[in-house]
């Protein structure tokens, strides 16, 4: 019995170590399949980062980019290279990295408002889906728009504006960046809460307007305040109120148009990181963070405020809401008024 029972424990045993062996091999390789991909995401970056801007060079949105990019160089310890991407009012260059760049955090957007959250109600069809196709990481900017004039209009505060709008003599007309732009949509927003009926002129660009404004080919303009803060501080053209729900910094003087006596009127341009959907949750986590810290610098502050936003940073959640609401807002906004890229 004794000897039957040592040998024929022995096979079992056996058994035992075997069927041990076979279940640590899945669990292993889960493990390190896991530590794996931990170890990934907090490798990130590994190479080159391309910083996609879906306009031409110049203006608020490529400065960004630039003032940006040795600053995340220095943090992230990689080259980061501005790849402009125009087009399609910033259609082709965000549908680029929604569609066609690797989901690894390697390849960033600079997120504008008009292809995030206009263009989906601006063009009969759309080569991405911003809200599905691009995970947010990071709200960069709040531009308010300021109302100005050419001084030959003869009006220097916004009552008298608004009578000169309210009476229609003369006929007034408005330039825009073009249709669907925030310049075109503060207009058309001001034409429906004030009650008047200023007449468009879309340009192809907002250099182009502001150009034509300074010159007096035309004498209105919604414009973003940093552009236009040069001329306005050498007076060559006037301020009558801001567009967002706060005064802005650089224009303490210039009322928003709630203080002007329009209620509700709020609209302002802003501008994000996004990356495309899927990336990994740790990737995206350490780009916001990069840029949150970058943001708590008093030095670049500063710098970033000059061009007349406050540098938000914040929370990809937050930055996502942001997209979700505006796309409603301002796609009703272009729905009621009618706007066509036409």
């Amino acid at each position: 019995m004794h000897h039957r029972h040592l040998y024929s424990s022995t096979p079992r045993t056996a058994r035992r170590a075997v069927l041990h062996a076979a279940l640590a091999v899945p669990l292993a390789l889960g493990i390190a399949g896991h530590a794996a991909a931990q170890t990934a995401a907090t490798a990130f970056p590994t190479k080159t980062i391309r910083f996609v801007v879906p306009y031409p060079p110049g203006g608020p949105t490529d400065l960004m980019a630039r003032m940006l990019q040795p600053e995340l160089q220095s943090r992230l310890g990689v080259t980061v290279v501005v790849d402009n991407k125009g087009g399609a009012g910033g259609n082709t260059g965000s549908a680029e990295v929604a569609k066609q760049a690797p989901a690894d955090g390697h390849t960033l957007l600079l997120a504008a408002s008009g292809p995030m959250a206009v263009n989906p109600s601006l063009y009969a069809s759309m080569p991405f889906n911003p809200l599905t196709d691009l995970a947010p990481v990071i709200q960069l900017s709040a531009f308010p728009l300021v109302l100005e004039v050419h001084p030959s209009l003869g009006v220097k505060t916004f009552a008298e504006f608004l009578a000169m709008a309210k009476a229609g003599k003369p006929v007034l007309n408005y330039a825009s960046a073009g249709n669907g732009t925030p310049q075109h949509l503060a207009g058309e927003l001001f034409n429906t809460t004030a009650g008047v009926k200023m007449g468009h002129i879309p340009y192809r660009g907002a250099g182009p307007a502001l150009n034509d404004l300074i010159g007096g080919q035309v004498n209105v303009m919604f414009d973003i305040v940093g552009s236009s803060l040069p001329h306005i501080q050498a007076g060559k053209l006037i301020p009558l109120a801001v567009t967002s729900t706060e005064r802005a910094k650089v224009l303490p003087n210039v009322p928003t148009m709630a203080e002007a006596g329009i209620a509700g009127y709020q609209i302002t341009g802003w501008h994000g990181i996004a990356v495309r959907a899927g990336t990994p949750q740790a990737t995206i986590d350490k780009l916001n963070a990069t840029v949150n810290a970058i943001f708590k610098e008093p030095a670049f502050r500063a710098k970033w405020e000059a061009i007349g936003t406050p540098a938000v940073g914040g929370t990809a959640a937050d930055f996502g809401a942001l997209i979700k609401a505006d796309a409603q807002r301002l796609g009703k906004l272009v729905r009621d008024a009618g706007v066509t890229v036409d």
